[in-house]
């Protein structure tokens, strides 16, 4: 078939690959403009942009799909389908009536479980044990449309939204080309989605990854895990930010009696207390320095006997 892609960050990337090694014919991708990034706040493409130019394949990056050209330059290109990765944008209808086969998108959820803007970040918080992908045909409604395909994927005790993310690009491009492929060949039925299970993942905020202590151990475990690598769990100390890299709830010291947020230096550890039992901080990050190993960023810092993190 032929292909107009849209996507923009690295899992888009991915299933981008995926669909230029496929039989199908990738006309044209579309993709966010360039965004400013780094400590230079230079303009860089997006991952998906780069794929695409690398392989000399036209690429659009309208402000908005809704721009003016935008339905014209699609009308011409008469893709057959148009698969969809974590575009960035809702789609208007004059555009999803276009392709034959529809706008094929793949959600990182088993739908309607997740839908939304970060579902793995929300199903890691959420302490699932099972997630997967979504192929379906976008409609007007926010991840609402009929299921094509599903896979699963368990989710670690360990997995950071990055592991889980990183895992679920590579086998959720495997299905986004089977996808196509079956509806190439007429052999796919779009299902629709059931009406019990429903949850949403709205994109995660920095508010919403800043630590609360008070929570039990195992809450602020996922919470940290679900933040990694963006937006990045974070706790103040000393009145200035600390970014927060994935903990362990089974500290070596056992049996420590601190209050939530209370720091406890030991020989090998840092501990900090809960709402429960006290975790140990793995690597973390003051703002303007590298990440380091907790014990180290202590011994630098020199903590003080009651210091709390979050105060």
């Amino acid at each position: 078939m032929r292909l107009v892609f849209a996507g923009t960050p690295e899992p888009a990337a991915t299933a981008l690959r995926a669909l230029l090694a496929s039989r199908h014919e990738v006309a044209a991708v579309l993709t966010r403009p360039d965004a400013r990034a780094g400590r230079g706040r230079t303009l860089v493409p997006s991952p998906a942009r780069q794929v695409a130019e690398e392989a000399g394949v036209e690429v659009l990056t309208p402000a908005s799909p809704r721009e003016a050209g935008v339905r014209e330059r699609l009308e011409q290109l008469a893709p057959d389908a148009c698969p969809v990765v974590a575009y960035g944008g809702l789609i208007p209808p004059p555009l999803l009536a276009i392709p034959r086969h529809g706008w094929v998108n793949l959600h990182f959820s088993l739908l309607p479980a997740w839908r939304g803007a970060a579902p793995v970040q929300r199903a890691v918080m959420a302490g699932d044990q099972i997630t997967g992908a979504t192929t379906f045909l976008l409609e007007e409604g926010l991840d609402t449309g009929p299921v094509l395909g599903t896979l699963t994927e368990p989710i670690g005790a360990t997995d950071t939204a990055g592991d889980l993310l990183g895992r679920l690009a590579e086998a959720g491009a495997g299905l986004l080309v089977a996808t196509l492929d079956g509806l190439e060949e007429g052999t796919l039925s779009a299902v629709p989605q059931p009406a019990e299970g429903i949850s949403h993942a709205p994109k995660l905020t920095v508010e919403d990854a800043r630590i609360d202590w008070s929570r039990p151990d195992y809450a602020v475990d996922r919470q940290i895990r679900g933040c990694t690598p963006a937006p990045g769990a974070w706790t103040l100390f000393r009145g200035e930010r600390l970014k927060l890299l994935p903990v362990s709830t089974e500290p070596e010291a056992t049996g420590a009696d601190l209050a939530p947020g209370e720091l406890q230096v030991q020989r090998r550890a840092i501990l900090v207390g809960t709402g429960t039992r006290p975790v140990r901080l793995g690597e973390v990050q003051a703002h303007g320095k590298r990440a380091m190993a907790a014990p180290d960023w202590a011994r630098g810092v020199r903590i003080d006997e009651g210091e709390v993190l979050g105060g």
